[in-house]
Formats: structure tokens, sequence, C-alpha cells
């Protein structure tokens, strides 16, 4: 019987389904307009004339605010993920099959990609060339893939020497059939583990790009643009920092629980049973 999952992994998981579906649902839900301003109800307290987190400085509501701004921090976070879930299973997968000195060069080619600061090339590119979803997701898929595709490698070197791969190659498969049959279907286990540790980092950076102003353009807001807006009323209206915040503090932590907790299940799952 395979071992469930971690209690903490599981609350985890309930947590992020929470706060995906509120910010999935609860833009539509509330009474009031993430972007339109309301003259009548500048910076008011959390709590009062229906805004439960209050509003910020020219009279939007902060809580539709921070779940519509949720949906695109998830959102983005998710596609720039599988982004670099498809280039990281493709490099590592072929890197570790190949095996010699093609093997060596990706492999290199790896720990220059590790050595280039991916995070200032992001914010030029996104600076130089006009911002799109597309850039967007490619320059924070491209960020986060490095560390996905050497642990792929890793694994696809110990399938190349597999009896089944072995046995494929005997019978005349060739690469493409070998890494399409064998190698990348076996790595899809791991590589959906590893998926939960590299969404909060992608998330992450979504977040710091909104931050600096180079995420979506007005008036969509993510989290990072919301603590941008929130650091300038810090001093008259702090719940438009703390909102936001707390819930981006909240479902990365979720996250990385989460992947802690699969990666634990993982190597239960995969540890070899000594007999008793």
């Amino acid at each position: 019987m395979p071992p469930r999952l971690p209690t903490l992994a599981r609350a985890s998981l309930a947590v992020i389904g929470l706060l995906a579906l509120a910010c999935l649902v609860g833009p539509w839900l509330t009474a009031f307009e993430p972007h339109a301003p309301h003259w009548d109800a500048l910076s008011v307290a959390p709590g009062v004339a229906g805004h439960w987190f209050g509003t910020d400085a020219i009279g939007r509501d902060v809580f539709a605010r921070t779940l519509a701004g949720g949906r695109l921090s998830l959102g983005i976070g998710l596609m720039s993920s599988l982004v670099a879930l498809l280039i990281g299973v493709t490099y590592g997968a072929i890197a570790g099959l190949a095996g010699g000195p093609l093997e060596r060069l990706m492999l290199r080619a790896l720990d220059v990609f590790s050595a280039i600061p991916f995070l200032l090339v992001v914010i030029l590119l996104l600076t130089l060339f006009e911002r799109s979803l597309g850039l967007l997701l490619a320059a924070i898929g491209g960020y986060v893939w490095i560390d996905l595709a050497r642990v792929m490698r890793s694994e696809a070197a110990r399938l190349r020497s597999a009896p089944f791969v072995i046995a494929s190659e005997a019978m005349g498969a060739t690469f493409a059939q070998r890494l399409r049959w064998h190698v990348v279907p076996n790595l899809m286990p791991l590589a959906v583990v590893y998926l939960g540790l590299i969404l909060p980092q992608a998330i992450l950076v979504e977040s710091f790009l909104g931050f600096l102003g180079l995420s979506v353009d007005e008036p969509s807001a993510s989290w990072g643009t919301l603590l941008s807006e929130g650091v300038q009323e810090l001093d008259s209206a702090p719940w438009t920092l703390l909102f936001p915040a707390g819930f981006l503090v909240a479902t990365l932590a979720a996250f990385q629980m989460l992947g802690d907790g699969l990666r634990d299940w993982l190597d239960v799952r995969t540890r070899p049973q000594v007999a008793a």
C-alpha cells in the first residue's frame, strides 16, 4: 500500500486550494470593483462601510484588489512554472539519457547559466522590450528552470542504465523513442513534486517584478504591485500593505510546506523496502 501524504502536506494543500478558490471567485462575489476608485471612501479603515480590508488612497477596496491580485500572481506563477517544467524536463532528460561528452557539455552549460545573474537579465529584458504576458512567462520560467534541470538530469542518468531502457535500445529503439517512451514518463512523478517547489519561487519572482513595476500594466495589479502601492501608503494606511503581504506570505509558506511534504513522501515511496 503506497504511503499517504504527510498531514502537513495535506493541510498545506487544503490551504492552497482555499486561497486559490478565494482568489478565483472572490472578486466576482464582492460588492466593489477591484480597480474602480470610490472618491467618497478614501483610505477607509478595515471593517468600515463594508470594506473588510479598508480602502487605499483613491478609495479602491483592498479586499477585492488583494483577491484579484492573487488570481493574477497565482496564474502567472503557475503558467511560468509549467514553462520551466517543460524546459527543465526536456533539457535534463536529453542530457541524462545521452551521457558522454554531450552530457558533460550540457552540464557545463548549466554551470554557466547558474553563474549568470538571471534576475538582472529578466529586469533588463522587461525594461528594454515592450512588456507582454508571453515575455513575462518566458522570463520567469527561464529563471527558475535550472535547478529542476539538474535534478531531471540526475534521474535520467539513473534511468539510462535501467533494464527496460537497455532492452529497448537493444531492440532498435531510437534515442527519441527511448526518451519519449521510457525516460520522460518516468521523470514526470518527480517533476510534479518539484513543481511544488519551483511554483512558489516563480510567484516570488513575479511579485518582486511587480514591486519594481515590471509586471503587468495598470489597471491590473498583482500582489507585488499591491505591495509597492502599500509601501507608499504605509504611514497613512498600513492595511494596504499588510493584507496583500499576509496573503503572499501565507501562499509561499503553504507551497513550501507542500513541496517539502511531497519530497518526503516521494523518498518514502521510492525507498527500497527491507524485509523483516
